[in-house]
């Protein structure tokens, strides 16, 4: 960046003096009707936005580069640089031209970061924009978040970077900050929502003041946080940046709430992607479990909606409180009433944090009065509900206010401009000063038209005519032929082409008036604009609680709309471990499929407490698996499940093993990935953790993956976590026989010809055949290689039983490649079945153990 010097002119200094202090942000400088950008500024912005690149004056004998947005579209243009990860400082004017001495003084009022937006046209409606700081403590991480535009602020603290990371991945960050030295996976430190902060911003002290002086309280005691030290270092920068960046001290953030880890099942990052809550795979909103459950009327409840899904609790009185909302609000339909009303709403919560930021536009305040109208209509309807319940808790927030209520309705036009600079806001009637200033403006074409028919007949020029510009203001205009004729009054204004403009001191005088009402008006109706904002904020903490309870509102009217919608049940909340569907269905794929859906049962109690699951690939074990994921995930967060009847014990976490990718950015194989997931199952899996285990293994050689297979499912068995184990190692179905609580399950198939028919239902018992020939062929191979492989098939079958009736049943090898629904038994086992233990010597059982472990 260039820097100042007497060769540039007075306003490229003031630019330079002013990017100075944002060095590592887009300066957008207000010049007139324009915000513009120089030097690699522009450059930047002109490849990012697609605008032109232009000069203006030169620095060190070369041209500045220059680039320009238009200031009443900005906002397109900054909604294109946020979602690039750019962050801009808005400079604005804030002298007066007519007396500033050289350039206007200007200053940053605001600085638009992908983390701090509140932006109705920045925004995602129906999607939380989280801001997070992350800090590392001697043993701990604390984690602070913020949702500028709602006001939110919670913190937490966890014991792993892999817990940390899980977290991470649930709040999905527009924007991170960290400390500079800190290393993160590569996930987290390639994202272009990354922001390092100095180390010394880092400290418990300033962060305790800085927090203390946001809520304006001695200490954070009465937070129940006062405790958490290393989340309150998080904290305390996330504030500063926050308020650093909007230049206010954020008058609607009034409280900091902390979230406890043992008060919700715990997804890690990698479960949570696998199970597809809000985001597919391939990292959209389509297909996923929030796309079919959010049918919220209202943008707040859409995002309560996300949030609750990604959260589900474990504490029994909340969760079953929102089912008793959502059965109250399904008899005689009820919800159908209510959502009608809510759907006049509107996105209070947001409009709320703009009122509080002083950035609310005048149709932000027009859809906040019909909100408002709205609330008699819902307090009735909730007039009747259960005494103790949910809905009764919210009745006390969803009230009328009919004080702002009123001072709207006569203070707004029905339907009010965009912006309250030109005016046109406040309605007629309200303030008696602003009526008089707009009637001697808005008179100002009777009197043009009255004084063009007087200065006609006095001068008997009949092409005189009076008119106005913004430029030169009023002016009676005559032809050129005529212009000789004007009267002595008549004072030469402007020369035009084919026409003389002239003043008179009448039209002087009415000018100044006229002018000058102009002015007073929009001086005024922007003061009263401002104290309805006053008013507002006055009832600002009242206004946000009704604005919560109207989305809890509407996410359970959405839950009771699905579950009418779709014939989901209550499940019952037991006691006892485990877990008990009856015809359970995936709420998406249910949805989605061009066919009819088939349920299947499934049980979990301390008695059977691990499913091993075979069947052919395509046969439906990894939609079985995740369909019971999602049933005991949609039970935690308050809603009905898609199931004929459910039980659902307590669950601690939720864990899935499924499918397959590379980190190739980290480094990690896919068969690497697999075995990290599976270890930090395996160390964290408890009794009521529910797991889902697919192809354990399959990413190494045979007996390898069938040892990593049978040790893990042992061992998860040992742990008698609720399991659901699906596998193509025939071998596994043999662990009921040597571990409690473990059954065989399988899903059929039938051939039909050279075809297969899946009939995607669960049996019990192994099973018998793989497919894998006939799914291959459904994927599309070439006919001539599914030939051959069936002829290569035959020839190892048979290879394999003539190797093993040549041999003696006390030398048999392992085959090199374990068929997955082979009939033979494995030559250990057969030989097992075959030896006389009880009459065996401890020397000839120890040969017999040398004898085996050569076989392996």
């Amino acid at each position: 960046m260039s820097q100042a010097s007497p060769a540039h002119t007075p306003m490229i200094a003031q630019y330079l003096n002013i990017k100075r202090e944002h060095p590592e942000v887009l300066l957008f400088y207000r010049m007139g009707d324009f915000y513009e950008l120089f030097f690699d500024d522009a450059k930047r912005a002109a490849g990012l936005l697609d605008i032109t690149l232009t000069q203006r004056g030169q620095s060190g004998g070369q041209p500045i580069p220059m680039a320009g947005v238009p200031y009443h579209s900005a906002e397109g243009y900054l909604a294109r640089l946020v979602a690039a990860g750019e962050s801009v400082a808005i400079c604005e004017q804030i002298g007066d031209p007519a007396t500033s001495k050289g350039p206007v003084d200007r200053q940053v009022v605001r600085i638009v970061t992908p983390g701090t937006l509140h932006d109705e046209a920045l925004l995602d409606a129906r999607r939380d924009n989280v801001l997070v700081a992350l800090a590392p403590g001697s043993d701990r991480w604390g984690l602070a978040w913020l949702e500028l535009s709602s006001g939110r602020f919670s913190v937490l603290e966890v014991d792993s970077e892999a817990e940390m990371l899980a977290e991470l991945t649930r709040l999905s960050p527009a924007e991170l900050l960290v400390p500079e030295s800190l290393t993160l996976p590569d996930t987290w430190s390639q994202t272009r929502s990354l922001r390092r902060q100095g180390e010394w911003l880092f400290d418990l002290q300033s962060a305790t003041r800085s927090l203390c002086d946001q809520f304006e309280v001695q200490d954070l005691r009465g937070f129940g946080c006062a405790h958490l030290n290393t989340a309150l270092v998080a904290a305390g920068v996330l504030i500063d940046y926050a308020r650093d960046t909007q230049r206010s001290r954020l008058p609607h953030v009034t409280a900091i709430s902390v979230e406890n880890r043992d008060d919700a099942v715990v997804i890690d990052a990698a479960s949570r992607r696998n199970l597809e809550i809000d985001l597919n795979l391939g990292g959209t909103t389509d297909n996923t479990l929030a796309s079919v459950l959010d049918t919220c009327t209202t943008a707040m409840g859409s995002r309560l909606l996300k949030r609750w899904l990604n959260r589900p609790l474990r504490q029994r009185d909340i969760i079953q409180g929102r089912q008793a909302g959502v059965a109250l609000l399904s008899l005689d339909a009820r919800y159908l009433t209510m959502r009608d009303t809510l759907s006049d709403v509107g996105d209070v919560e947001r409009i709320l944090a703009r009122v509080a930021l002083y950035s609310a536009r005048p149709r932000d305040l027009a859809r906040l009065r019909d909100a408002l109208t709205t609330l008699p209509a819902l307090e009735q309807q909730l007039s009747d509900v259960e005494e103790g319940s949910l809905l009764d808790s919210l009745r006390p927030h969803i009230r009328p206010y009919p004080a702002i209520a009123d001072t709207l309705q006569r203070a707004l036009v029905d339907n009010p401009p965009v912006v309250i600079r030109d005016g046109g806001v406040i309605a007629p009637g309200y303030d008696a000063e602003l009526d008089e200033h707009r009637g001697l403006a808005e008179n100002a074409g009777d009197y043009l038209v009255q004084l063009e028919v007087r200065e006609r007949e006095r001068t008997g020029l009949a092409n005189l005519k009076v008119g106005y510009n913004r430029v030169h203001g009023y002016f009676i205009e005559l032809p050129r032929a005529q212009a000789q004729q004007a009267p002595v009054d008549y004072i030469r204004r402007q020369t035009l082409k084919n026409a003389e403009r002239f003043i008179i001191p009448e039209l002087k005088e009415f000018e100044d008036k006229a002018l000058s009402a102009k002015s007073r008006s929009l001086s005024r109706e922007k003061w009263l604009y401002d104290q309805l904002l006053n008013e507002l904020n006055e009832e600002l903490n009242a206004l946000q609680r009704t604005s919560q309870a109207l989305a809890e509102l509407d996410v359970l009217c959405a839950f009771s709309e699905r579950a009418e919608a779709l014939n989901w049940v209550r499940p019952t909340l037991v006691e006892s471990t485990g877990l008990t569907i009856q015809a359970g269905r995936h709420p998406v794929v249910e949805q989605v499929s061009d066919h009819p859906f088939i349920p299947n049962d499934v049980t979990l109690t301390p008695e059977q407490h691990m499913l091993i699951i075979t069947g052919p690939n395509m046969g439906g074990k990894s939609t079985y698996m995740r369909q019971t994921a999602l049933i005991a995930l949609l039970a935690h967060s308050g809603s009905f499940v898609p199931a004929d009847a459910a039980e659902i014990g307590p669950v601690d976490r939720i864990f899935t093993r499924i499918g397959s990718s590379d980190d190739l950015a980290g480094g990690r194989s896919t068969f690497m990935v697999e075995m990290t997931e599976t270890a930090n199952i395996l160390h964290n899996a408890t009794e009521h953790s529910l797991v889902l285990m697919d192809e354990i293994g399959r990413g190494t050689s045979t007996f390898d993956g069938l040892s990593l297979a049978w040790a893990s499912a042992e061992h998860l068995a040992q742990a008698r976590a609720l399991t659901l184990f699906a596998t193509h190692y025939f071998e596994m179905t043999g662990l009921p026989d040597q571990a409690d609580g473990v059954a065989n399950i399988h899903l059929t198939a039938t051939e039909h010809g050279d075809n297969i028919v899946f009939m995607h239902r669960i049996e019990a018992g192994p099973a018998s055949q793989s497919y894998g020939l006939q799914v291959a062929q459904l994927a599309g191979v070439p006919a001539h290689v599914i030939q051959r492989a069936r002829e290569k098939l035959v020839t190892l079958e048979q290879r394999d039983v003539e190797e093993q009736r040549q041999m003696p049943s006390s030398q048999h090898t392992a085959p090199q490649q374990n068929d997955l629904f082979a009939s033979a038994p494995h030559p250990i086992v057969e030989a097992l079945e075959h030896a006389d233990v009880d009459g065996l010597s401890p020397r000839e059982a120890l040969d017999l153990l040398y004898q085996w472990r050569e076989m392996l």
